[in-house]
């Protein structure tokens, strides 16, 4: 079997950030990557599911919503994946609309986007609070990110 390219990636040296983890004709998978892999600071479950609930909606009402493809947790729980069709939007707008995104949801003063039992499986495990201290804390980590920080090794 081929390997999977994520699995190449040395994961006891990885940091926080923005990595371009693969390309499939012009769909670009971008790795957000929240804490630091093998070190047990895992994001909660509860974490996880809010940041995905206040990003999948910041991404998908932006202006370059058409582009966005996919934004939902890692297995790991060390991160998200957010997936981008680049024939409607570049690597540098990509990037651009991950810091926005992040910052947005870092000040996010609005409800929970689909707090109910209608709209969400798991409608309980949802904490704004806690969404804007994880993004406030990952959009500091890449202000200043370029395109040219999306290759894993540069990090390594």
């Amino acid at each position: 079997m081929e390997r999977i390219a994520s699995f190449s990636v040395d994961h006891t040296r990885l940091q926080p950030g923005m990595y371009l983890s693969r390309r499939d004709g012009d769909t670009a998978t971008i790795d957000l990557r929240l804490r630091r892999p093998n070190t047990g600071d895992l994001l909660s479950n509860a974490a996880l599911h809010s940041v995905e609930h206040i990003m999948a909606t910041i991404l998908r009402n932006s202006p370059e919503k058409d582009a966005v493809l996919y934004f939902g947790p890692m297995g790991c729980q060390t991160g998200f994946y957010a997936l981008f069709d680049q024939s409607k939007l570049p690597l540098d707008g990509i990037v651009a609309l991950l810091k926005r995104a992040f910052d947005q949801a870092a000040a996010w003063d609005k409800p929970m986007p689909g707090q109910s039992a209608v709209e969400c499986g798991n409608y309980r495990n949802l904490d704004v609070a806690l969404c804007r201290r994880e993004c406030a804390a990952y959009a500091e980590v890449i202000k200043h990110w370029t395109v040219d920080q999306l290759d894993y090794e540069y990090h390594l």
